[in-house]
């Protein structure tokens, strides 16, 4: 039985020293020596939390924050190419929202999505999706078709969990359609393990469950008539942000 409260969502801490590269909007931030791209989500407040976050750094001298942010893996066609981490800005630490950080542990996210291998990476993933409701069909309705492909885009985050009490879903084209099963959703508490640009399992946040909660996702003749737009019209644009900033919902 599904859990009403349960949404796909990606979201935690993460401490480090925080640059703003010239000609670039998006920032870098340092974790335990590797940098990671920071980009702002295209909201109004995230906007603005972000250029704040820049005042107070270059009136402090001090660029080493606590952020909360939603973690991005960027994978490629090559599985044996290693994917990319990146993090979307949501708000840095200050006297007015201590409470919020006390959530979370440095390098401490709460994941849930769906817990599977996907064609392009070698480590199982949680697949965080876009959650549905009316609103955002509305919004989704609206858009173009390339643009429409970007909003359905999930978030596989690359997952060590050793002993998972349920494997990881890997789709076998070879079984009949009936006997291939679907990925579980999971809700659970991870580290982030920048040596390994992946995410190790911490706890478990709620049981395992079939049913996971309603989402978007792209199916294969969008994802393909989206590559034809583009083709006519030319790229989405520079990556320096999260076109739609309602991936994850904070909790």
């Amino acid at each position: 039985m599904q859990d009403k409260d349960l949404i796909f969502q990606a979201i935690g801490s993460i401490f480090g020293k925080v640059t703003f590269p010239e000609n670039r909007k998006s920032a870098i931030v340092k974790v335990s020596g590797r940098n990671y791209p920071l980009y702002y989500l295209n909201e109004r407040y995230s906007r603005i939390r972000f250029e704040a976050m820049k005042s107070q750094i270059e009136s402090t001298g001090n660029h080493e924050l606590r952020l909360i942010v939603y973690p991005k893996a960027i994978h490629f066609p090559n599985p044996e190419q290693p994917h990319q981490i990146a993090f979307h800005f949501v708000k840095y630490e200050n006297n007015n929202n201590v409470k919020a950080f006390k959530k979370y542990d440095n390098l401490e996210f709460k994941l849930t999505g769906l817990w599977q291998f996907i064609p392009v990476c070698k480590i199982p993933c949680i697949s965080v999706y876009r959650n549905f409701s009316p609103m955002q069909l509305e919004i989704v309705k609206k858009l173009s078709l390339p643009r429409k492909v970007e909003f359905m885009k999930a978030k596989h985050l690359p997952l060590f969990w050793k002993d998972a009490p349920i494997p990881p879903f890997q789709y076998n084209p070879t079984l009949e359609k009936e006997e291939r099963g679907k990925p579980m959703f999971v809700s659970i508490k991870a580290k982030f393990q920048p040596h390994k640009n992946a995410f190790k399992f911490d706890s478990l946040l709620a049981m395992p469950q079939v049913e996971a909660p309603e989402y978007f996702k792209a199916g294969k003749e969008l994802k393909a008539e989206a590559m034809l737009a583009l083709k006519e019209v030319g790229s989405l644009g520079d990556d320096n942000h999260e076109d739609f900033g309602v991936n994850s919902v904070e909790r």
